[in-house]
């Protein structure tokens, strides 16, 4: 894998606590890595180190304290997304990085059906038809019934609104897979299903950057596995 699609170069969070006598935490302790196209690199280490805030900052949900995140976006070129412009963003997220939270965000009222079909809307000759019904296959293969594709998520069981969490990350075959813990409330069945759709689209060429409580679950398919460095103690901005 001669290519690299992302670099992390020293990356770091610090969050400010302006209401507890500007205190100062440190969630990303300086992490540096890289990812290539077709790459599955898990992310391992205790709690607290900053795992979800990396995913985060690469998503740009935190805006990064320091560092760069070098992604080499297929329409774009070589973009810092550190530094990205917002829109910019909304495009990579629309149509070249997918990303499955730990929990689901949506907005209320929309059925499971169109909130997994959305990401292929933005594809160029995609009608809502056909977005619905790759949808409607999607949701299939990962076990969720038929009677829940026109329920809204609030609904559902926590496994089923995770299930629906990572077919959204995953419909549009994203070159690059944000996932935070995507097996950790489903049961033997649906954590293989998962497994599976993340083998094909690995085989595919996507990246995938994943955090896995059980590692062993994806042992089969996991090329590295990157090791978070220790956080830092929290200390005050005026020290």
């Amino acid at each position: 894998m001669a290519t690299t699609l992302l670099e992390i170069i020293n990356l770091t969070k610090v969050f400010h606590l302006h209401i507890l006598g500007e205190k100062t935490i440190q969630a990303l302790p300086g992490v540096s890595l890289t990812l290539a196209p077709g790459e599955f690199l898990a992310i391992s280490g205790p709690s607290g180190t900053g795992k979800s805030s990396l995913l985060k900052c690469i998503y740009r949900t935190y805006l990064p304290t320091q560092g760069q995140i070098w992604y080499t976006s297929r329409e774009y070129g070589p973009l810092d997304l550190a530094q990205a412009h917002p829109q910019l963003l909304i495009q990579l997220r629309r149509r070249e990085i997918g990303y499955a939270s730990q929990f689901l965000q949506v907005i209320p009222r929309v059925s499971s059906l169109d909130i997994v079909a959305a990401p292929l809307l933005g594809q160029n000759g995609v009608s809502l038809d056909a977005a619905r019904q790759q949808a409607a296959a999607m949701l299939a293969r990962l076990r969720i019934p038929a009677q829940l594709f026109e329920a809204y998520p609030a609904t559902f069981s926590g496994g089923e609104q995770q299930r629906l969490n990572i077919a959204r990350a995953a419909i549009s075959r994203p070159r690059l897979l944000l996932l935070d813990e995507p097996t950790a409330s489903l049961d033997r069945e649906a954590a293989a299903d998962v497994v599976q759709l993340l083998r094909e689209l690995k085989e595919g060429g996507t990246a995938i950057l994943g955090i896995f409580h059980h590692l062993e679950q994806v042992a089969g398919i996991v090329d590295r596995v990157y090791e978070m460095p220790a956080r830092g103690a929290d200390h005050d901005a005026s020290a």
